[in-house]
């Protein structure tokens, strides 16, 4: 039994996996059942085997990125930067990341806005708002240990950072990809650095 758990779990992540590629190389619309078996060399059945639809496999490729930034956030709080430095260097990595894979994180997201289901957009709302409590953490240690300002409201600042890596993305992918993400982020992230470190 535990060898079959094994290998359906591997099967799933192959399926997400050919997900985000194809969103990453076609687009959101080429994500169909069919594209994906093509892309794992499945048939369909097989892929009804592990998700009964599209909407299935994107709300686990959701999930899947999501709870991997909140990972990365949660490493943040034990890094031995001090914060805010440590929150950068965290967001520097994830743009990296979205710049070798073009943004998939964020076309995962509108591809699943497109669907219009209550239900999935509810779980990434939930997730979404899972990520910033985690950067809220961050902030408030932060606040305690005397580096972040005491004024500034932390949710506020998560949800204002979230913003400001959005629209950098969407900015980003509208030219065309054509500009340095992370240079571009360096220079927002100098702004913000100013406006809540404490002196």
């Amino acid at each position: 039994m535990p060898s079959a758990r094994k290998n359906t779990e591997i099967r799933k992540r192959e399926i997400i996996e050919a997900a985000r590629k194809l969103i990453y190389k076609k687009g959101s619309e080429h994500v169909t059942v069919k594209n994906i078996a093509n892309e794992v060399k499945i048939s369909e059945a097989a892929i009804y085997r592990h998700f009964h639809n599209k909407k299935e496999i994107l709300s686990f490729l959701a999930r899947h990125i999501t709870d991997s930034l909140v990972k990365d956030i949660d490493s943040a709080a034990q890094s031995d930067l001090q914060c805010p430095d440590n929150i950068g260097e965290t967001l520097r990595n994830h743009l990296s990341i979205i710049e070798q894979k073009r943004g998939v994180s964020f076309q995962v997201i509108a591809e699943i806005i497109s669907f219009g289901d209550r239900k999935l957009n509810k779980q990434v709302y939930d997730d979404i708002q899972n990520y910033l409590q985690h950067f809220t953490g961050v902030l408030d240690n932060g606040i305690k240990e005397g580096v972040v300002r005491e004024d500034i409201d932390p949710e506020a600042t998560a949800l204002l950072v979230f913003g400001m890596i959005q629209g950098l993305v969407n900015t980003w992918a509208l030219s065309n990809y054509s500009f340095d993400l992370t240079a571009k982020f360096d220079a927002l992230w100098n702004v913000f650095h100013r406006m809540v470190i404490r002196r």
